[in-house]
């Protein structure tokens, strides 16, 4: 047998063991929205890679813990790694087919919070090491972990944390916390993640609320203001309205759309999957489709918050109305800068008591896809597979990896167990079995063919 064909029957043969482990990891809540269980759960992550045989710290910050780990390896080559603990809350519960910190295996798949974003991932991971440790004793090159727990509420405190503890997070390549198929199965390598500003604005227009009979007519209602000045931010035509948004966005290249254009037009799949009767905008479908989703930036009213909205009727004049707004960024546009603008513009439209909270935010970061890291893992999936990987430049979600390619001058890649059904951050999110095993199984080829 070739030392792959042992690896593999290793990671089939104790592929039970390895979804146990994973379900202990996800039993623990680790709800960063609410500070739910981090520290616990990063303890978790702390005696995992210790198992293996890591020299593994849990660092604080200013936020959740940031689990640390290091293995060296024959060759002073070094991955790191990077995947987070925290996972998002798992409301509406009463939308659970099983309840969602006890994971179950039902059909060829896991279901429970977080299983697949993003502690899936992590223990998928390990049991490659653990496979190639079995059969070779030792690791090819070194590894790192980096492990946080504030990335589903847009990782605050880690781009300092990267800062400060630069040599121990020195490496040579860096694998992404996600990764996975499209709906025909084929592997995606995704190299980009659009940036994100995520803010609350609120509205405070009375000390409390007042009957609407009484205040209906005279009084400002906290619901309206807000509404008037959301209504400024963009305009019927999908456009955005906020002055000198758009000034600093870099346009795709044509190598990105080339790239693009290969990829699988998903308008039909949209709208099966979604109920999407039509995309905004005009667009139809085809490349310009495949553009606009990730290589346009957007303004997202995420939620609306005010008043009476409970069942029945309450005749009520709301004093607060609050509205959680993301705003996605593509490459050269920065989430300070688009803050100073939001600023300007509530400003100059009369909207100055409009409050804005800022939320978090990162800037876009892509890998050139002509890096040999790249077409390493690229190469490597094929075999595992049975379909080469496709290359997306872009991807319409946002992430930490600025600090990961710009601080630490990686090429990130993505690889994983993820697939198009996988339901994360909503209810029965779930990953597929067979995709758990292949990931391990492609995870062991990287590590091995990097060494050489």
């Amino acid at each position: 047998m070739s030392i792959y064909e042992k690896i593999d029957s290793y990671i089939d043969k104790h592929l039970d063991q390895s979804l146990n482990e994973l379900k202990r990891y996800a039993a623990q809540p680790s709800i960063s929205a609410q500070n739910l269980g981090l520290k616990e759960c990063a303890q978790i992550v702390k005696e995992m890679l210790e198992k293996r045989g890591f020299v593994a710290e849990v660092m604080a910050t200013d936020g959740a813990p940031v689990v640390l780990a290091e293995r060296k390896g024959k060759v002073d080559k070094t991955i790191l790694i990077y995947n987070h603990y925290d996972v998002q809350p798992p409301e509406p519960l009463e939308l659970w087919d099983s309840p969602p910190f006890e994971p179950q295996i039902r059909d060829g798949k896991m279901y429970g919070r977080g299983v697949s974003d993003d502690k899936g991932h992590l223990t998928s991971r390990l049991h490659a090491i653990d496979a190639i440790l079995a059969e070779e004793g030792e690791l090819p090159c070194n590894i790192k972990f980096i492990v946080e727990g504030e990335e589903e509420t847009s990782s605050v405190h880690l781009h300092d944390f990267i800062a400060q503890n630069l040599e121990k997070l020195k490496a040579d390549a860096c694998i992404w916390e996600f990764g996975g198929v499209d709906h025909r199965g084929r592997p995606q390598q995704y190299l980009g993640l659009r940036g994100i500003c995520y803010v609350e604005l609120s509205v405070t227009s009375l000390s409390a609320d007042v009957h609407s009979g009484v205040g209906g007519s005279i009084f400002p209602n906290a619901a309206w203001r807000l509404v008037w000045a959301l209504g400024t931010l963009k305009g019927s035509d999908e456009r955005i309205r906020i002055p000198g948004f758009y000034d600093d966005c870099v346009q795709p290249t044509e190598r990105d759309r080339e790239f693009m254009d290969k990829l699988p037009d998903l308008a039909d799949e949209y709208k099966n999957r979604y109920g999407v009767k039509q995309f905004i905008k005009g667009i139809q479908g085809g490349i310009e489709l495949k553009i606009e989703e990730v290589f346009a930036p957007t303004c997202t009213i995420c939620g609306l918050t005010s008043g009476y909205q409970g069942p029945g009727s309450k005749t009520v004049q709301p004093a607060y109305a609050s509205a959680k707004v993301d705003f996605r960024l593509v490459p050269n546009q920065k989430p300070q800068e688009i803050l100073k603008k939001l600023r300007a513009h509530l400003d100059a439209e009369g909207f100055s008591d409009v409050e804005i909270k800022f939320l978090g935010g990162e800037p876009a970061a892509r890998t050139d896809p002509d890096h040999p890291f790249v077409k390493l893992v690229v190469e490597t999936a094929e075999e595992v597979y049975d379909a080469k990987m496709d290359i997306v430049p872009m991807v319409g979600g946002s992430g930490p990896n600025y600090p990961f390619v710009y601080d630490l001058g990686l090429p990130v890649v993505t690889m994983g167990i993820g697939y198009p059904d996988t339901k994360a951050h909503a209810p029965n999110e779930n990953f597929r079995i067979d995709l758990y095993a292949q990931h391990a199984k492609h995870m062991a080829r990287v590590i091995k063919e990097f060494a050489k």
